[in-house]
């Protein structure tokens, strides 16, 4: 049969004269349009029902292949560098155990308050106070405020500061209050709070 013949078939086929159980006598083109139909959905219902799933599986293999390659590179770092990890923290455990040492037992306290006077008295300053606080306590210290109010001259006062600072036990300088003292315009008055820390060893 010709193609001309086949187009004239076509034109002259009513889809209402379709009868399934006589599907082989369908004419060709008909029964190449319902096979090409039956295909593609064969296609799309495949791809719907079966290959859209596996897709997103595997975006999800490739997250966790992701991930699991990040993890693996981390670990291999820190392997790679354990040896540098020890040593740094042994390092550290020197560091820390170095500075607890600088923090006052509870019978070097009166020793740290001489010193402080003394400081002060080498400065050339003038002491009022030197009072000790109530223990603060926190994480694994004892934080011991020390109020003290000092007069000198600028320099004096930058003096003691320096010295304090520079005491072998550990003591920072907190809340300062500087005023020019009544009467006088070359001395100030000064009030600042001491702190210095307790270890807590098996409190």
């Amino acid at each position: 049969m010709s193609l001309a013949d086949s187009l004239k078939n076509l034109n002259e086929f009513d889809i209402n004269d379709l009868d399934v159980n006589n599907a082989g006598i369908w004419p060709a083109p008909v029964k190449a349009i319902v096979l090409l139909i039956v295909f593609g959905l064969v296609l799309g219902g495949g791809y719907w029902f079966v290959v859209k799933d596996q897709y997103a599986r595997l975006d999800q293999v490739k997250k966790t292949e992701t991930d699991l390659r990040k993890q693996y590179e981390a670990k291999a770092y820190k392997v790679a560098n354990l040896d540098v990890f020890k040593k740094q923290m042994a390092e550290m455990e020197e560091t820390f155990g170095a500075l607890v040492k600088q923090l006052p037992s509870d019978t070097e306290v009166p020793g740290l308050l001489e010193d402080i006077t003394n400081t002060a008295v080498g400065s050339g300053l003038s002491l009022q106070e030197v009072k000790l606080q109530p223990e603060q306590k926190k994480d694994f210290y004892v934080e011991l405020p020390i109020n003290i109010r000092v007069s000198g001259t600028y320099h004096e006062l930058a003096s003691f500061v320096s010295s304090v600072a520079s005491l072998p036990r550990i003591v920072t300088l907190h809340d300062f209050t500087i005023s020019p003292k009544k009467g006088d315009s070359d001395v100030l008055d000064m009030q600042v709070q001491a702190r210095t820390y307790r270890y807590r060893a098996g409190e």
